[in-house]
């Protein structure tokens, strides 16, 4: 009997600090909060999604020691996420301040730490079977450790193992070599239409979604359009656009991320791409109803939103 299907995320867990204030501070001044919060970010939005809908959800990245750290496994602690690797004691995990502004204008500062250590030997470690899914994104690629680990990972997985990315809005910064080597082992590529359009230097979001299918050697894209919701591309001439959901949006933070969770759970369910990428667009449209970073729904809360 073939194990059940985990998502294996081997991106960072980082934590996000956020900070409200009415406008960005003057140089040299000390400027009063007037809310802030802190919480796991990261690579932890997509677990958290798919553990949520029945996609059990592993952790292949690097915790440090510390106080981040804490909050970050924690985190992944209540969402029944396995940390497959031991802390490591040198460094904390990082961070990242994000001051949002009134206007909703978001400036990040960001402090890289224990997560931007993944090695070889820790991949390694990682047992990998053809069920799973295993899925990190661009800003995995921007650390050259991390990147030159992943790169050679991609290479060892069993070929049936899904491999989903999401470049992120980095994805101008990832250099064109490693690009490449994603492009020749993804399964799933799924980005946003300002991600396609950045990749295909076009504005139309189908043909966007064709070409990038077209870089790849198997499987399909996915670009994400908001409340217009996806456009699936399974191959380089055919392109097809899944429906959003009409909701009261309250906070989108989070969303791409709940996206390509939900879609790999739906996937591992047994669903067609089509209809995973339509329920994949329910939990994305449900979870920017609530206030937060990880607000995908459960399976039930999904199946009583879809109707």
């Amino acid at each position: 009997m073939s194990p059940a299907p985990r998502l294996i995320l081997v991106d960072s867990v980082i934590v996000d600090v956020v900070l409200n204030v009415e406008s960005l501070p003057d140089r040299g001044s000390d400027t009063l909060v007037e809310r802030s919060d802190s919480f796991a970010g990261g690579g932890f939005n997509v677990m958290a999604a798919a553990s949520r809908l029945g996609l059990p959800s592993v952790y292949g990245g690097v915790v440090g020691l510390g106080p981040f750290a804490t909050i970050a496994q924690e985190a992944m602690r209540r969402e029944h996420i396995v940390v497959a690797t031991a802390p490591i004691d040198e460094v904390d995990t990082g961070f990242v301040v994000a001051l949002v502004e009134d206007g909703g204008e978001r400036t990040f500062l960001t402090s890289v730490g224990a997560e931007a250590t993944l090695s070889t030997s820790q991949l390694d470690e990682l047992d990998v079977t053809d069920g799973d899914f295993v899925y990190f994104s661009g800003y995995a690629l921007l650390h050259e450790s991390n990147a030159r680990a992943l790169i050679s990972f991609l290479k060892r997985i069993p070929p049936e193992t899904c491999f989903l990315f999401d470049p992120g809005p980095i994805v101008s910064d990832i250099p064109e070599a490693l690009l490449d080597a994603v492009f020749e082992r993804v399964d799933w590529f799924s980005c946003n239409a300002r991600e396609a359009s950045l990749l295909t230097r076009t504005f139309d979001v189908e043909v966007a979604a064709r070409t990038v299918r077209g870089r790849m050697n198997h499987g399909g894209a996915i670009v994400r359009i908001g409340a217009g919701g996806c456009v699936v591309a399974q191959s380089e001439d055919l392109s097809e656009i899944v429906p959003g959901f009409s909701v009261e949006s309250v906070d989108t933070n989070g969303a791409g991320d709940c996206h390509v969770g939900a879609f790999a759970a739906q996937l591992a369910l047994g669903r067609n791409p089509i209809e995973s990428a339509r329920w994949a667009n329910a939990a994305a449209a449900w979870s920017i109803t609530k206030r937060g970073p990880a607000t995908g729904p459960t399976l039930q809360e999904l199946q009583i939103f879809v109707g």
